[in-house]
């Protein structure tokens, strides 16, 4: 199978590198790609949210399946012109994909399908917004209706600041905030059937001890040993499957990953967000713990035959990922500064590093983002992973650069 990825950032670096180890994956691509995945795959200058030149690419390159990694591709209609070109796609088409696209949309789906979630109001006027504000009450929770890039939420309890970000926004959804703590599920589906991936946790904050304004994700981890038994079901069956469920009886069928944001509170299992891709860091330790080859999976969400795939494998142990990001992150990164100790933080025992936010500058690689790099650390539980992420983070130079030191600490 010749397989074609789209995307540049950590997540892609993460697909690349488990579509590399499976041995059905012929010849492998990545458009734009960065300094690491260039290592695993030829590397092609393209706009990945351009559906003519992905098409022509894809046509080119005689791929056999294309993988979406990022949002603003599904949203652009990307996965809709592969299909009318007659090319295997992995990800939703831009109806689907607005399940992320747009949080009010979203909002309508579980209320349609009746998926717990927090109660919200839809807000396009300031009189509006103050209303739902006064209603809900601090914490705060301001959400940009479209695609923000991980970073169009605000929880806050300053009022100003929940009103400032809501003015900023065309359309803005203001929810009840919701308590308890936060999981990531992702979970393959070919528009009817529904496979669950392993539950992660991420961390949004920028700074330690969840300090300092959302980010895209500083760091993930799995397993969870503290989540309630048999949370997957559950959610599979009152979110997942009734969502996809849904979206079918819509005639938009979902196919690719639909990615569940989750809250456990003290009322039961809430949706947070639905995301219309893999999440990313959460991508990288969920996708390395992954034993299953990972190219067959997508090609049966692809070509509707999921249903019939082998039950998924998994690899015993943990991982954990700690993100390094550039000078000023979340804010405006600086870029095009020399990244070393690569090989070191590689050396260690149990760790790997997948680049983000990485090109190269005369053979060399050079910051080109503001999440720059993941730091993946491995082990048979969560302290050993952690240990082995950390150690190798160590190692990494990059000017100014900054990373969290309590990624999986409490647990």
């Amino acid at each position: 199978m010749r397989v074609l990825v789209l995307g540049s950032g950590g997540r892609e670096h993460a697909l690349v590198r488990s579509l590399s180890q499976d041995p059905d994956v012929t010849a492998l691509h990545c458009a734009p790609g960065n300094a690491g995945t260039g290592a695993l795959a030829d590397n092609h200058v393209l706009d990945p949210t351009d559906p003519v030149a992905v098409v022509e690419l894809a046509q080119r390159l005689m791929a056999q399946l294309v993988v979406i990694g990022p949002e603003a591709p599904l949203v652009a209609g990307v996965g809709d012109a592969l299909r009318r070109a007659g090319l295997l796609c992995f990800g939703p088409d831009a109806a689907a994909a607005k399940i992320e696209g747009s949080k009010a949309f979203a909002k309508e789906i579980m209320a349609a399908a009746g998926v717990p979630t927090a109660a919200a109001r839809v807000c396009e006027s300031t009189d509006g917004i103050n209303a739902a504000l006064d209603e809900f009450g601090p914490p705060y929770v301001v959400k940009d209706d479209g695609l923000a890039a991980g970073k169009g939420v605000v929880v806050t309890e300053d009022r100003a600041v929940a009103e400032r970000h809501a003015a900023e926004c065309q359309r803005v959804v203001i929810e009840e905030y919701l308590d308890g703590p936060e999981v990531s599920l992702f979970a393959l589906t070919d528009g009817t059937t529904v496979v669950p991936l392993l539950p992660a946790q991420d961390f949004k904050r920028a700074y330690d001890d969840d300090q300092g304004p959302n980010t895209g994700g500083m760091g993930a981890y799995t397993p969870l040993p503290w989540a309630p038994p048999g949370l997957v079901d559950e959610v599979v069956q009152t979110i997942i499957q009734p969502t996809v469920d849904e979206m079918r009886r819509r005639e938009t069928p979902y196919t690719g990953v639909l990615y569940a944001g989750l809250a456990l509170t003290s009322k039961g299992v809430r949706v947070i967000e639905f995301n219309a891709r893999f999440g990313d860091p959460e991508t990288q330790v969920v996708l390395d713990r992954l034993a299953t080859p990972l190219g067959s999976l997508l090609q049966a969400c692809a070509v509707g035959g999921l249903g019939s795939a082998p039950a998924l494998e998994w690899r015993p142990g943990a991982a954990v990922t700690v993100v390094i990001a550039a000078e000023n992150y979340p804010g405006k990164p600086t870029v095009d500064d020399p990244i070393a100790g690569l090989e070191e933080a590689d050396a260690v025992e149990g760790a790997y590093v997948l680049h983000a936010g990485t090109k190269l500058h005369k053979g060399l690689p050079v910051s080109g983002g503001g999440r720059v790099l993941d730091v993946v650390g491995t082990g048979p539980d969560l302290a050993a992973a952690r240990a082995a992420a950390y150690t190798a983070a160590e190692r990494i130079r990059l000017r100014g650069a900054h990373y969290r030191t309590d990624i999986a600490a409490k647990v």
